[in-house]
């Protein structure tokens, strides 16, 4: 039986990226993951309730703001608390996340000025998982699962 990996659901190819989009890795990668683990799929925007496409969020300190200035860090963190769920039901101890997200980066995300602006810190979904022993990497550094 292969080891769970949580992943982003957008790095596998599901539309579900804020403009409607995704963020899916190359084939070639995703075909060498789903050889040493099963691929467990999850986007913590959605399960906290959001609708795809959404406006834009960043996180500004413990807040997650879109672009409009509205406050969606119930959101984040209602997902963020789901997807715990699931790593801890499926006895899950890795996780494939995508950069700079305001869900899934870790230690890296934007600065929630609109700008590009990257600081030090994490997303929501990240930040929890981490805090609860889950070991997070991003799509940016997939060597080492492989």
């Amino acid at each position: 039986m292969k080891e769970k990996l949580l992943i982003s659901a957008c790095l596998t190819g599901e539309n579900c990226k804020y403009s409607g989009g995704n963020n899916a890795l190359p084939e070639e990668q995703l075909r060498k993951l789903r050889t040493h683990y099963e691929l467990v799929p999850v986007c913590p925007e959605q399960l906290g309730g959001l609708p795809t496409p959404r406006t834009p969020a960043e996180r500004r300190g413990e807040q997650v703001i879109t672009r409009d200035g509205r406050d969606v860090t119930s959101e984040f963190a209602a997902g963020a608390g789901k997807v715990l769920g699931i790593a801890r039901d499926q006895k899950i101890g890795k996780a494939l996340l995508k950069s700079r997200s305001p869900s899934c980066g870790r230690d890296r995300i934007y600065d929630g000025s609109f700008t590009g602006t990257v600081i030090q810190g994490s997303g929501v979904t990240a930040q929890l998982l981490l805090e609860h022993g889950i070991d997070i990497c991003s799509e940016e550094e997939i060597s080492r699962l492989l």
